[in-house]
């Protein structure tokens, strides 16, 4: 079983900075992509940010130069920085990843995994 647990969201000001942090755990023999998606209330979840195993990374153009996203290989995880914050940053965030699982000997299979969602609201 593998699971991701995200951790970091709060309240904040705006134009005030969270970070926000996302860790697999379980039988994972390699993760090729993590992402951030977020879901306002009343609207669909759309992308935030992406990174691959190499490193590659992606931002949605309402976050390009604002957000940060990073990961760290060997601890399964991935982070998002999240600076100037507005009103419409507000939204559970959560974290996606494709996964795969297994071993030599029973075979791998390769998994998309959701984290639970970690609310972010940002207000005065």
């Amino acid at each position: 079983q593998v699971q991701l647990v995200e951790s970091g969201g709060g309240l904040v000001q705006p134009g005030g900075s969270l970070r926000l942090s996302c860790a697999a755990s379980g039988s994972i023999f390699s993760i090729d992509a993590m992402i951030w998606y977020r879901q306002a209330p009343g609207k669909e979840r759309e992308l935030v940010a992406s990174i691959t195993r190499g490193g590659s990374t992606r931002y949605a153009d309402f976050v390009k130069g604002r957000f940060t996203i990073s990961g760290d290989n060997a601890k399964s995880a991935v982070y998002l920085q999240m600076n100037n914050l507005k009103p419409e940053d507000t939204a559970v965030y959560y974290c996606n990843a494709a996964i795969v699982t297994g071993t030599e000997v029973v075979g791998y299979r390769s998994l998309e995994v959701w984290g639970q969602g970690t609310l972010v609201t940002v207000s005065l």
